[in-house]
């Protein structure tokens, strides 16, 4: 699996080579082990114009993911499409929840990529559930490899 991961800002204390390990555990536990992925690492002001631009919501935000329109994602070499995570809303947030920014950031890419591969939370109380366990069952695969 090819992963760009591209940096605008610094994520405090996480290194990329750690991010990316992490994403392929969770590819590899969605089936995906080959492909392609690309993540930008920016702060509030960029993600609030791509949030802007592309799903008019003039606002920051967290997380954004852009799916590959038209391309096979169960094909020999999926291109699976952008994740856009922000660092400044990031920290805020594990902040609030109580988190580690590493395993936050982890979770806001889990999310993006659940979102490339056709899961929307917005759609209804059951996708959201069905998000959400989704979520932490590949959390739970990626933080168990470990020990």
């Amino acid at each position: 699996m090819l992963i760009q991961i591209k940096g605008q800002k610094q994520i405090p204390g996480v290194k990329i080579r750690d991010l990316r390990k992490r994403l392929k555990s969770a590819l590899d536990a969605l089936g995906y082990k080959r492909g392609e992925l690309s993540i930008l690492i920016t702060d509030d002001e960029r993600i609030r114009e791509l949030n802007r631009k592309f799903l008019r919501r003039d606002r920051p935000t967290n997380v954004l993911a852009f799916p590959m329109q038209g391309e096979d994602i169960k094909g020999p070499y999926p291109v699976l499409g952008d994740i856009v995570i922000s660092v400044d809303t990031a920290i805020k947030e594990a902040e609030r929840y109580g988190m580690g920014i590493e395993t936050y950031v982890v979770r806001l890419l889990i999310h993006g990529l659940l979102h490339l591969l056709g899961f929307d939370h917005e759609r209804g109380k059951a996708e959201e559930e069905e998000m959400l366990k989704e979520e932490e069952r590949i959390l739970k695969i990626i933080y168990k490899e470990e020990v």
